[in-house]
């Protein structure tokens, strides 16, 4: 009987430990998700991974379109991960996790490269992965889309919302930005540019030039540039001792001197608006001008700027706008796609502030004329700003009933608040995604003022809304013959070119 109880006992104690151990036993890992499930774009991106750094070394040949060489990534686990997957539109050749061999599958027509180490990662391991690749960026398709341009002014790797995937594997969404070492080999008079400062160029084999460019900032993917073609490299200094590398295409024509014209003032642009939005984010300055698109793109410390936009001479309200993005898109990047008021609302109504800068008109001008322009029954009241869905994304009304909502919130709290909401969410989120109801809700507590329903008649509620962003009733139709500010021609230009070509 007491042999008995003993071995009833030990058997209790046994399952007490057998349950103690299977709970604190971890999950099996698992998959990572394809997507980070954004709204309009469900796989960019992936789950699972969280990068810390790339470091892209590649070898550009244009007369083949030929592109070859290695992305490695430093990534950290964010689960225990069986599998991963990356973004990448190009074949991989060869992957590496944590120097191992790993299995891969190239899905390039769905966008996603497969990996499988050969070792589980677990959660908060953070893990070395080298992709090896050597393939035609032009003919690669994701679906029907293709984000590489080739032409006669050379190779682009830009666009919005995606393009990393035509020229390095990624997790291709603005929720994971990165550091970056991005180091081009082109033929010799050719220009590799990219973002950041330029470390070195170098020569290793004839025929050949290596550009080694650093983003020491977070950077998310699609404002990361590759450029190679004929360019005129111009290097010099902020007056606060920045690197300052413009570009400019060698087939601009008579454009040439009215880029230059404009572009060469990045700097004072951002020093201005320094005064509205707080210290400029990041380390270096520039910009790249040319003939390869009609639309410009705010990629970190060095827009890509389309050179129709110079045709009809300077225009510096399309640099302030897209430096604006610097702060609003870039140090500050959206949460999700649909929340893309958070980049363009800002970056138009940095139009604004930069015309009342120049004496083109103020901001109210601007903001009312604009509203004043678009009857009621206009198509451009039925987009919402807010949530504009994936095809009306860069419609203009994202970016002019946009900017005539932040005139809107202006005129509801006063300067002083409005510019005090400014500078508190670059501080707030500086290097970080953000979504609307987080500025909702900051503007809220810094004005102390109710805002839910301005900002759901501005970028929820279609129709124009009865009270114009000055608090001027609003007519049934457009007023009669709004007076226009001296800068409205060009902010409208900018905005049809670049809405038009569906992307800015």
């Amino acid at each position: 009987m007491r042999s008995r109880t003993r071995a009833g006992i030990g058997a209790a104690a046994a399952g007490v430990v057998a349950v103690l151990l299977a709970g604190t036993a971890s999950a099996a890992p698992a998959p990572g998700t394809p997507g980070v499930g954004d709204p309009y774009y469900p796989k960019a991106g992936n789950g699972g991974t969280d990068v810390l750094h790339y470091d892209i070394r590649l070898t550009y040949q244009p007369a083949t379109d030929l592109l070859s060489g290695t992305t490695t990534l430093l990534l950290t686990a964010t689960q225990d991960l069986s599998r991963f997957d990356l973004d990448f539109a190009l074949k991989a050749s060869n992957v590496l996790v944590d120097n191992r061999p790993a299995q891969f599958t190239n899905q390039n027509g769905d966008g996603e490269l497969v990996i499988t180490p050969a070792k589980p990662l677990a959660k908060g391991q953070t893990a070395t992965v080298v992709v090896s690749y050597a393939d035609t960026p032009s003919t690669a398709k994701i679906g029907t889309l293709n984000g590489w341009k080739k032409g006669s002014f050379g190779a682009l790797g830009i666009d919005e919302p995606q393009s990393a995937q035509w020229w390095f594997p990624s997790n291709d969404h603005p929720t994971d930005r990165a550091t970056y070492d991005v180091s081009i080999e082109a033929p010799d008079g050719l220009a590799a540019l990219s973002n950041g400062s330029l470390v070195r160029k170098t020569k290793s084999r004839a025929g050949w030039t290596r550009w080694k460019w650093r983003s020491t900032q977070p950077q998310a993917t699609y404002l990361t540039s590759f450029i190679v073609g004929k360019y005129e490299v111009v290097q010099s200094t902020t007056p606060d001792n920045k690197p300052f590398v413009t570009a400019y295409g060698a087939d601009l024509g008579d454009s040439l001197y009215a880029a230059k014209a404009s572009v060469e003032r990045t700097p004072e642009i951002n020093a201005f608006l320094a005064t509205q939005f707080g210290p400029y984010p990041f380390e270096a300055e520039g910009g790249v001008v040319t003939s390869g698109i009609g639309f410009s793109l705010e990629n970190q410390t060095r827009p890509t700027y389309g050179a129709r936009n110079f045709a009809a001479g300077s225009n510096t309200t399309l640099i302030a706008h897209e430096n604006a993005h610097q702060w609003f898109g870039d140090n500050v990047s959206l949460g999700k796609w649909s929340d893309i008021w958070l980049n363009e609302g800002f970056a138009s109504y940095a139009e604004y502030l930069w015309s009342e800068h120049e004496g083109e008109g103020t901001t109210a001008e601007l903001a009312q004329y604009a509203y004043d322009s678009y009857a009621a029954d206009n198509a451009f009241w039925q987009v919402l700003p807010g949530d504009p869905g994936e095809a009306n994304q860069f419609d203009g009304a994202v970016y002019d009933r946009g900017a005539m909502a932040l005139q809107a919130l202006r005129t509801e709290v006063g300067d002083d608040a409005f510019f005090a909401i400014l500078k508190q969410w670059q501080a707030a989120k500086t290097g970080k995604s953000a979504v609307i109801p987080e500025f909702v809700a900051l503007a809220e507590k810094v004005s102390g003022k109710p805002l839910q329903a301005l900002f759901q008649t501005w970028l929820f509620t279609k129709g124009k809304p009865a009270v114009g962003p000055n608090g001027t009733v609003a007519a049934a139709k457009s007023f009669a013959a709004p007076v226009k500010p001296k800068s409205w021609d060009q902010i409208r230009a900018n905005h049809r070119a670049l809405a038009a070509d569906g992307r800015h």
